[in-house]
C-alpha cells in the first residue's frame, strides 16, 4: 500500500498488470472537482489523447455558487489558445480601467495584449465553455461522486469514492485535486493549509438595479463599510459589501436589506437593488499549501491557495495553475519527458511562488481598503500616489494583477500573441503542442531536453523578416530563448 502523504512503496497485491508491464488503471488522470480549474485541466489532458475522469460531488445539473466574476487578460490569452476567448468576451462587459482607493485609476488599455481590459462575466459562463470543451475531447464525468480516501504506490493512485450507485474504487496513473478550499484530496494527503482569515462576514449578491451606477465598476469605502458593484452586462449586477460593525458567522442568515444598508453607507446609494437571485455570507482566508505535489497527486486552484477577493485573481490564478500543469502531465504520460520527475516538480517551482505573490498582493489591497487608523490611511494615500505618478510602478501592478507580467523562476517568460507567417501564435497553440519559431530559411533542431516529440512540435516563421532569433514556445505560452 502507498502512504497517505504520497511516499511510494510496494505495488499493492490487488493491482492487476497488463502483460506483465505497468499496472492497469481505470483512467490516466483522475481530476477531483469540476470548477474552472478542473475543467480546463481535464479538457487539456483529454485533448492530448489521455483518458481523463472528472469527479464532482455536486449532482449533475447543480451549478456552482458563482463568486468569481472577473477574467483577466492572461486568462483570456490562455482561453484564446483553446479557441474560447472570443466567445467568452461576447458574454460580458469590458472594463478598461481599474479604480482603487477612490482616487487611483489604472489604465488597462495600456496592457500589451490582445485583451487590454478586464472582462466582467460570471464564473458560470467560463465553466460552460470549459465543460463543453472537456466533453468534446472525451472527458468522462462522474457527478454526485465524492472522494473519501486515496493511497498511492510507485505506479498508481487508488482512490476510494462514493457515487450515485454506492462505493467505488478508481485507479489512475495521476490524480489532481481541484476541489476547492475544503479539498478532500488535500485532506487525504494529510497536507496542512496554513493561513489566517483576512476578512469576515462579506455579503455577496446578484441583483437588479433601478438606477444605473455612474461607473462601470463602482467601488468605495466610507467609515466602517465598503462596497462594490459590477455589471454582468445582461441586466444583473454583482454587489459585495462589508460592515466592520457587523462581524457574524457565515451561518448567520442574510437578507438583501443588509446589503442595501451597507451600500448606502459606503456608496451613498443602494441604486434600488431588488430581485436578488441569490444572497450569500462568507469569509475570506489567506491560505496556501506548502506543497502542490505529493508523489503522483497534485493540487491546483483553491485546493492549493486561497486569498482575498481583492483584484479578482482567484479563478484566474487557478486557471493558470491548470495551464501550467496540464502540458507537463501530458508529456510525462506520453513518455516524452527526458526527466519526468524534474518536469513534474517544475509545477511546484513555478506556480507556488505565484500563489504566494497573489496572497501578498490581494492581501495588501484588502488591508488598504479596510484602512481605519490615520497611519493606515496615510499608507493608502502614499500607495495611491506612487501608483498614480510612477509609471513603472503602475505597469508592474497592472502586469501582476492581469497576469501578463508574471514570469517563472529560471527565466521562463510569457510570450505575447506574436504575428507569424502561419498565423497568430495563440491560434497555433490550440493544437496543444510546442511551437518552434525561427527565421525564414532556418531549420533549428529541438533541444534534446524539450519534453516533446520533434515530429509533433509545430514549426513557424517570424512574420518580421528582420527577426533572427529562435524561440521554443511551450503549450502554456511561456518560453526561454534558445
Amino acid at each position: 500500500m502507498g502512504t497517505a502523504n504520497g511516499t511510494p512503496d510496494e505495488t499493492p497485491a490487488d493491482t492487476a498488470t497488463a502483460g506483465g508491464g505497468s499496472p492497469t488503471t481505470d483512467t490516466d488522470v483522475l481530476v477531483v472537482g469540476a470548477g474552472p480549474t478542473g475543467l480546463l485541466l481535464a479538457g487539456d489532458l483529454a485533448a492530448a489523447g489521455h483518458r481523463v475522469t472528472l469527479v464532482e460531488r455536486r449532482p449533475a445539473g447543480i451549478g456552482n455558487l458563482t463568486r468569481a466574476f472577473s477574467v483577466h487578460a492572461r486568462t483570456l490569452e490562455q482561453l484564446d489558445a483553446r479557441g474560447l476567448a472570443d466567445e467568452l468576451v461576447a458574454t460580458g462587459t469590458r472594463l478598461t480601467s481599474l479604480r482603487l482607493f477612490g482616487r487611483l485609476s489604472l489604465d488597462l488599455s495600456r496592457l500589451a495584449t490582445r485583451f487590454p481590459f478586464l472582462l466582467i462575466t460570471p464564473q458560470y459562463e467560463v465553466e460552460r465553455l470549459l465543460e463543453r470543451r472537456a466533453r468534446s475531447t472525451g472527458v468522462q464525468f462522474r457527478y454526485g461522486t465524492e472522494l473519501h480516501g486515496l493511497r498511492q504506490d510507485a505506479d498508481t493512485v487508488t482512490t476510494e469514492l462514493t457515487g450515485p450507485d454506492g462505493p467505488l474504487t478508481l485507479r489512475a496513473r495521476y490524480a489532481v485535486g481541484t476541489d476547492g478550499v475544503r479539498s478532500a484530496v488535500r485532506g487525504a494527503l494529510g497536507l496542512p493549509f496554513p493561513g489566517v482569515s483576512v476578512i469576515k462576514s462579506l455579503v455577496l449578491a446578484d441583483v437588479r438595479l433601478k438606477e444605473e451606477p455612474g461607473r462601470l465598476l463602482t467601488v468605495a469605502a466610507s467609515g466602517d463599510a465598503f462596497a462594490f458593484i459590477a455589471p454582468f452586462g445582461d441586466g444583473w449586477y454583482r454587489v459585495m459589501g462589508w460592515d466592520r460593525t457587523r462581524q457574524v458567522p457565515d451561518s448567520e442568515p442574510v437578507e438583501l436589506d443588509e446589503l442595501r444598508t451597507i451600500a448606502r453607507q459606503a456608496l451613498g446609494s443602494d441604486y434600488g437593488m431588488h430581485d436578488a437571485r441569490w444572497v450569500s455570507r462568507f469569509h475570506s482566508d489567506e491560505r496556501q499549501a506548502p506543497a502542490y505535489r505529493s508523489g503522483r497527486v497534485f493540487l491546483a486552484g483553491d485546493a492549493a491557495h486561497v486569498h482575498s477577493p481583492a483584484g479578482g485573481q482567484g479563478m484566474n490564478t487557478g486557471l493558470q495553475d491548470a495551464a501550467n500543469l496540464s502540458w507537463k502531465l501530458a508529456a510525462v504520460l506520453r513518455g516524452e519527458a527526458p526527466d519526468p520527475e524534474a518536469l513534474l516538480d517544475s509545477y511546484q517551482a513555478e506556480r507556488h511562488p505565484v500563489g504566494s505573490l497573489v496572497l501578498r498582493s490581494s492581501g495588501t489591497l484588502v488591508r488598504l481598503a479596510m484602512a481605519r487608523t490615520p497611519l493606515q490611511r496615510a499608507a493608502r494615500a502614499l500607495a495611491a500616489r506612487l501608483l498614480g505618478t510612477v509609471r513603472p510602478a503602475a505597469a508592474r501592478a497592472m502586469g501582476q494583477i492581469s497576469g501578463i507580467g508574471i514570469s517563472y523562476a529560471g527565466g521562463a517568460r510569457r510570450v505575447p500573441d506574436l504575428a507569424l507567417r502561419e498565423g497568430r501564435l495563440y491560434e497555433l497553440l490550440r493544437a496543444g503542442e510546442f511551437v518552434l519559431i525561427a527565421p525564414e530559411g532556418a531549420a533549428p533542431a529541438l533541444p534534446r531536453t524539450a519534453p516533446t516529440a520533434a515530429g509533433r512540435a509545430i514549426r513557424a516563421t517570424w512574420a518580421d523578416p528582420n527577426r533572427r532569433d529562435t524561440l521554443l514556445v511551450r503549450p502554456d505560452a511561456y518560453t526561454t530563448a534558445l
